[in-house]
């Protein structure tokens, strides 16, 4: 309470040497008057500021914080609003925590910081036994990371799920040896690294490193029945590869929540290269066809063109025996005996079955 009315104790021999002295010397009237006006606007700014911050100029009294009125009318001059930096100066205090000033709490909400969230992790920290000092907080909170929850982290691990089911994907697909998908879910258990918490790789870093060791480890397995025997396998592998290297994690444990089987991968790729073969041999088959009926036609062509040579050559016959009668090498009776031959060959060939060209048909058809 003293330290409260100390400064009212401090201007009173001021107020009443003012209001009660005579006045010395030949000064005039009005530098008394202008000096008490001066005087009694001090004393009113002075209890405005009093009245504005008294509540919490008595609390930092009480607790001991050691936070001044012109202080925080400063604060709020620098637009730093003065609750938030005495009650954080405050909650040190009590926590038995120095060395931290009301100026580093006021820079820090100047640079554009949460104050409360840093001041509840220092606490925290302090409390759990971490090492977090005040840049070290203060850094973190302006890197965007939430630093309270980084210590809250690091005092009660969480629990992440890989693969991640707010993505869409509920498990993780990986395929053994033997061809038959194993469908698993994996909970990774982590905690905070503080010290790799400014420029660490966050949760979806561990996620893709975990589903990735996940699908090497049971498909380097021979069976899919060994990824069933002995789930445990599959996390105590992962687990060993170490990663969390440069994340701001450190991983506890890797703990295989569920396996399943999937679909006859093998079996599946095996019956798509035998439908593929298929097509392909289907295809060469085709070309094959394609090309003898190709060539078939060019040999109908050529028939039909030896016929037309045929054609003309007997064209030829009937000038030939003209000429010869008119030259008188081929006689009447010589013609005769060449057309009865000539009839009774065709007469032999209808018989036969054997039309004009050489071809043999079918007498019944």
């Amino acid at each position: 309470m003293n330290a409260i009315l100390l400064p009212f104790a401090a201007l009173t021999p001021l107020v009443n040497s003012a209001l009660l002295s005579p006045a010395e010397g030949d000064a005039p009237d009005i530098l008394k008057t202008v000096g008490l006006v001066v005087l009694i606007l001090f004393l009113l700014a002075f209890l405005v500021l009093f009245l504005k911050f008294a509540k919490l100029y008595i609390q930092s009294v009480l607790a001991g914080a050691a936070v001044g009125l012109f202080d925080m009318f400063a604060m709020s001059l620098r637009k730093v609003n003065p609750a938030v930096i005495v009650e954080g100066r405050i909650n040190l205090v009590q926590a038995r925590i120095h060395g931290i000033m009301s100026n580093d709490l006021e820079a820090h909400a100047l640079a554009g910081g949460n104050v409360p969230r840093v001041v509840h992790a220092i606490i925290s920290a302090n409390k759990a036994g971490l090492d977090l000092d005040f840049q070290t907080a203060t850094g973190i909170d302006l890197a965007g990371r939430d630093v309270l929850d980084a210590v809250r982290t690091s005092v009660t691990p969480k629990v992440i799920d890989c693969p991640d089911p707010a993505k869409g994907k509920a498990e993780v697909a990986a395929v053994a040896k033997d061809g038959i998908q194993v469908l698993a879910k994996a909970r990774v258990t982590v905690r905070t690294n503080i010290a790799r918490l400014v420029g660490g790789a966050g949760e979806e870093t561990i996620i893709a490193r975990v589903g990735e060791g996940i699908v090497s480890t049971i498909g380097s397995m021979q069976t899919h029945q060994l990824a069933l025997e002995n789930p445990d396998m599959i996390s105590k592998t992962v687990l060993d590869r170490g990663l969390d290297a440069g994340t701001a994690f450190e991983i506890v444990s890797i703990d295989i929540a569920d396996v399943d089987i999937g679909h006859n991968i093998g079996a599946r790729l095996q019956a798509d290269q035998a439908e593929a073969d298929k097509r392909v041999a289907q295809a060469l088959a085709e070309k094959r066809r394609a090309m003898a009926v190709a060539e078939e036609q060019e040999h109908v062509a050529s028939v039909q063109a030896n016929r037309a040579k045929v054609v003309l050559a007997e064209a030829e016959v009937p000038l030939a025996m003209a000429e010869a009668l008119r030259s008188g090498n081929l006689g009447v009776m010589d013609m005769l005996r060449l057309k009865n031959l000539e009839s009774d060959t065709t007469m032999r060939r209808s018989i036969g079955g054997i039309d004009a060209t050489g071809s043999t048909e079918d007498p019944s058809a």
